[in-house]
């Protein structure tokens, strides 16, 4: 396990040195929220031969609906804990190959699409824990534009800069690792055998 500090916007090099159990820490202006309904509207956009509002390349994407208020005229991020990332597993893979995100962030990790696009593009998954909203909040210092306002404040495109964000555990990397499966199976084959025992076919 190594711990990384990296300043956005990400190089592909750098993300293919991270391996699962590598903690990380984020700075940098690339950084940018984003849920199902921002995915859709990216991917859309793409297709249609436009340009979304900030440049994806080498960024730092988090699944998040945050809560911010307006303070003199600027907006601020209050809490920021991550939302379960699975619901942008139909998304994930067409986003990453189309718009070279190098780190996506979030709960509870994502599928084999995801994994594999990964590996394909040079990118990792995140985990942050959940239930811990303001922590992650005083690791976005500043937001620069909140775009596609018109999704509503927890599916809007945030624009941030961000200082020492985290800490960030790599938990799927580029090369083919996620921690996520890993446990999956532990939990499977213990359970297998514990219902074994007491006669329990599963």
């Amino acid at each position: 396990m190594a711990e990384y500090h990296f300043t956005t916007p990400i190089s592909e090099e750098d993300a293919r040195k991270l391996k699962v159990g590598d903690v990380i820490y984020v700075t940098g202006e690339h950084v940018y929220t984003a849920r199902d309904e921002a995915h859709e509207r990216a991917l859309e956009m793409f297709e249609k031969g436009e340009k979304p509002p900030v440049d994806f390349e080498g960024s730092v994407v988090y699944h998040v609906g945050p809560v911010a208020w307006q303070k003199d005229g600027k907006w601020q991020i209050v809490s920021a804990g991550p939302t379960t990332s699975a619901r942008m597993e139909i998304f994930e893979d067409e986003f990453l190959k189309k718009y070279k995100a190098r780190v996506i962030i979030g709960k509870g990790g994502m599928g084999e699409r995801t994994l594999a696009a990964l590996k394909e593009v040079g990118a990792v998954y995140c985990s942050f824990t959940g239930g811990c909203g303001a922590l992650a909040a005083k690791g976005l210092k500043e937001v620069r534009a909140y775009e596609w306002s018109d999704l509503g404040m927890p599916e809007a495109l945030w624009v941030i800069t961000a200082e020492e964000f985290g800490p960030l555990l790599v938990t799927m990397d580029s090369h083919g690792n996620s921690l996520h499966a890993e446990m999956d199976e532990l939990v499977q084959s213990r359970k297998d055998k514990i219902y074994s025992k007491i006669g329990i076919k599963n």
